[in-house]
């Protein structure tokens, strides 16, 4: 529909940065790149993306008013990886206040809309500790095999 218009040559977001990406929306390098320039682009142009702050709601149509020719697809994207980040859902969990780009107030955090990103964090930090203490464990049992198999393989 609208051609993508952001530079090619794009440098890694600030802030944001450590979150934004998320295996689960890419299929292949090509879109990553793409998606994460949009991201980056956002972020450099818009205090909200900046800060991470709470965005108001409908901010896609200000942006496509503001960035006429920016791909729909891309921006869903990006704006779904922005808004799933572990600083925005922070930033969200904690904030009276929905924000414009421009950062200035516009709109309230609803209780139930914190409560969601608590809970979403929640699940979020559990999964982590779940895999971390798998990724121990089996570390552990290589380890203990490694010690039988030197044990068994001395002669």
């Amino acid at each position: 529909m609208f051609p993508a218009a952001l530079p090619s040559t794009m440098s890694a977001p600030p802030s944001c940065s450590q979150s934004l990406y998320m295996p689960e929306i890419e299929s292949s390098p090509a879109p990553r790149r793409q998606q994460n320039e949009v991201l980056a682009t956002l972020i450099t142009t818009f205090k909200a993306f900046g800060e991470c702050l709470p965005l108001a709601v409908g901010i896609h149509k200000v942006i496509k008013e503001r960035i006429p020719n920016i791909d729909p697809q891309q921006l869903r994207v990006a704006l779904r990886i922005h808004t799933a980040s572990t600083r925005y859902l922070k930033e969200l969990s904690q904030s009276k206040f929905r924000f414009d780009l421009d950062g200035t107030p516009l709109g309230e955090v609803t209780e139930e809309q914190r409560r969601q990103a608590m809970d979403m964090l929640r699940d979020r930090f559990k999964k982590q500790a779940e895999q971390h203490k798998a990724e121990l464990l089996a570390k552990q049992q290589q380890e203990k095999l490694r010690l039988l198999a030197e044990k068994f393989n001395t002669r």
